[in-house]
């Protein structure tokens, strides 16, 4: 496998799940634009054999190398990103929940899952496009959800890619983010406003913005039920004092970028 080819596979997957992302695209293709990736996020449970090192290895094989790491408290979670030496190919950001730092009850049922994964299932080669390999209940879910929108997304995804991320400074039709999110907002997408519709500043060196994630129908051990799948990000970087382009993520932003698959109550 090639990255172009694992690449391939995470936008086939991705774009089964978002049908906006697919539109996205239509329209931006349908302006003259070719679209280059900023990154491509993923994630987990913090447990061995699945947790963000674990899914990062798949890409460590084709060239990505690890760069610095993060922590979101308040949604207790770790991320890692991860570069190519080719800059035309997207970071990859790979976040996971610290399981035990939930309540001992939900704890219980996220290793319930992950004790149900099949033999193997961890050296997959496809993991990071695996699906999910659990059977749950729409009740399970929903008590997952009360605790934690981030712990019932994994448990109703799986393994997948969560979202792929437009480079908005590769763009040409398009003078800054503020654009982007006119024409998205004129098309009829829902953005998400958690913090304000941009997220960072020129200041912090990254701007950021994205759709929110449209529900779809999922499989449950007792029945279809709509879930929010997966969303489209937009990213616009600056470059540092030292003339380089920022290539790095900002906490606070990335933290209000997780609510962009948050059930709409």
């Amino acid at each position: 496998m090639t990255p172009a080819d694992l690449l391939d596979a995470l936008w086939r997957d991705y774009t089964a799940l978002t049908p906006q992302a697919a539109r996205v695209h239509a329209l931006f293709t349908a302006r003259g634009e070719v679209i280059v990736n900023d990154h491509v996020a993923l994630r987990t449970f913090g447990r061995p054999g699945i947790d963000r090192f674990t899914l990062g290895r798949r890409f460590e094989a084709l060239g990505w190398a690890k760069v610095d790491d993060y922590r979101f408290d308040d949604k207790h979670l770790w991320a890692s990103y991860w570069r190519h030496p080719d800059r035309d190919l997207p970071k990859v950001f790979i976040s996971e929940l610290v399981v035990d730092e939930l309540p001992p009850a939900i704890a219980a049922i996220l290793d319930g899952l992950v004790a149900a994964l099949p033999a193997g299932f961890a050296a997959r080669a496809d993991l990071p496009y695996a699906g999910r390999p659990w059977a749950i209940d729409h009740a399970t879910y929903q008590r997952l959800l009360a605790v934690s929108e981030y712990a019932a997304w994994v448990a109703a995804f799986g393994f997948r890619v969560n979202h792929f991320t437009v480079d908005v400074g590769r763009l040409r039709t398009f003078a800054d983010l503020p654009a982007v999110n006119a024409f998205l907002a004129a098309e009829g997408f829902e953005l998400n406003r958690a913090g304000g519709l941009i997220k960072g500043t020129p200041a912090d060196h990254l701007e950021q913005s994205s759709t929110c994630a449209e529900p779809i129908a999922v499989d449950f051990a007792d029945g279809r039920f709509a879930v929010p799948s997966c969303y489209y990000e937009f990213a616009r970087r600056y470059p540092l004092p030292s003339g380089e382009r920022f290539e790095g993520f900002v906490p606070t932003s990335a933290d209000k970028l997780f609510h962009s698959t948050d059930v709409r109550r």
